[in-house]
């Protein structure tokens, strides 16, 4: 799949083209609006981002857990190193600092994503700011050229690059969680 993005500052033509897009086959796991305006967004029954997708707290969380494995292998491979190990505790006090060393530094790793935009989003932040609204669509090869008929209606949209986009496995499992909510009682 690839991500579309496109700037506009008009909802009501956003809200029309979800729907042209839905109406063809594009589900709505695919599309989404990103705005610094969420009330309006919503009023308009647009797809709008997560707060939490906004910030960098699962990346940088990530990162925080690369780190963490980092330093409690590290503790441990210098509590084997240095013979530690061999003392009447034994590996549970290293054991024990290196998980709290691994918990520490992921979380760590999502305070400082909370405090800075997603990576993705970053190069919209002065559009954002002036009002804009990113809409983006997440697409198959097959998608492409009915997607892009359906764009060039719309000439509030300005075409604003790609990206990369949520895996395919992710959106058909988004999918038939919602086909399962509406069907079960």
């Amino acid at each position: 799949m690839k991500r579309q993005y496109y700037i506009s500052k008009d909802l009501d033509d956003l809200k029309l083209l979800e729907n042209e897009l839905k109406s063809t086959g594009i589900s709505t796991p695919q599309i989404h609006v990103l705005s610094e305006n969420d009330a309006e967004v919503e009023k308009h029954h647009l797809h709008a981002i997560e707060s939490v997708l906004k910030k960098d707290v699962v990346r940088s969380t990530k990162l925080g857990a690369l780190v963490g494995v980092a330093v409690a292998a590290t503790v441990l491979v210098t509590a084997y190193a240095m013979g530690w190990h061999q003392s009447a505790a034994g590996w549970v006090p290293f054991g024990f600092l290196a998980v709290v060393s691994l918990g520490f530094c992921t979380w760590e790793g999502g305070l400082i994503g909370i405090q800075v935009p997603n990576y993705q989003f970053k190069r919209f932040q002065s559009l954002l700011a002036q009002g804009h609204h990113v809409f983006f669509v997440d697409i198959t090869e097959q998608q492409k050229e009915t997607v892009d008929s359906i764009i060039n209606q719309h000439e509030s949209l300005a075409h604003a690059g790609t990206g990369e986009s949520t895996p395919e496995w992710v959106v058909k499992g988004q999918d038939k969680f919602h086909s399962f909510m509406k069907v079960m009682p």
